[in-house]
């Protein structure tokens, strides 16, 4: 029990006591956890979009970080733009933010910043925890992600796309792969945030 104690203070203390630049590394490690879990994929045959991990990294990066877990998302990003290949597929650039999963992206860092804030506001309160948790998975990432899917269909392929389609697209292949990650993130959060 005592150790138990000791790795849940440990996991929470760099929030509290660690300098700027050892936050930025903890970033840019989430950072890379969130591009390897990228390269977790499955292809579906009627969308653009895949089955991916990152969400899961993600919601994590938020609860263990705190409000830092939308820098990591940020980093993720921008790098990716740059020129990392760690998005979905071991693709990268600007174009990536213009495609189909473009607002998928830029929902992970409002979702981890949010998921960060919430759940250490709310540390004790493990429903306010796992509402805060599905928020940020389930309206925050998939809002940007389908209505850039919209656009990029209406814009870019020429096809305007009704909302039962773009739900059959961008959202509903993922709901059950994302309750079970919203399930374990929040064990998680009750580990991490249970002192």
């Amino acid at each position: 029990m005592q150790k138990s104690i000791a790795l849940k203070s440990k996991l929470i203390e760099w929030r509290d006591s660690r300098t700027v630049l050892e936050k930025f590394l903890l970033s840019f490690a989430f950072a890379l956890i969130t591009g390897i879990a990228a390269q977790i994929r499955i292809y579906l045959p009627w969308t653009p979009v895949p089955i991916t991990g990152q969400t899961f990294a993600v919601i994590l990066s938020g609860i263990v970080m705190g409000v830092w877990g939308g820098f990591s998302q940020i980093l993720y990003v921008m790098l990716g733009v740059m020129g990392m290949p760690w998005f979905s597929g071991g693709s990268f650039g600007y174009l990536i933010l213009f495609g189909p999963t473009g607002g998928y992206l830029l929902g992970f860092i409002f979702a981890a910043t949010l998921t960060g804030y919430l759940t250490e506001k709310n540390r004790k309160n493990l429903l306010a925890i796992a509402i805060s948790i599905f928020f940020a998975n389930f309206i925050v990432i998939y809002a940007f992600g389908l209505a850039q899917l919209a656009c990029w269909s209406f814009l870019i392929k020429g096809i305007p796309v009704s909302f039962s389609n773009l739900l059959l697209m961008g959202f509903t292949p993922f709901i059950v792969g994302d309750a079970i990650k919203v399930l374990l993130a929040v064990v998680i959060a009750k580990f991490i945030h249970k002192i």
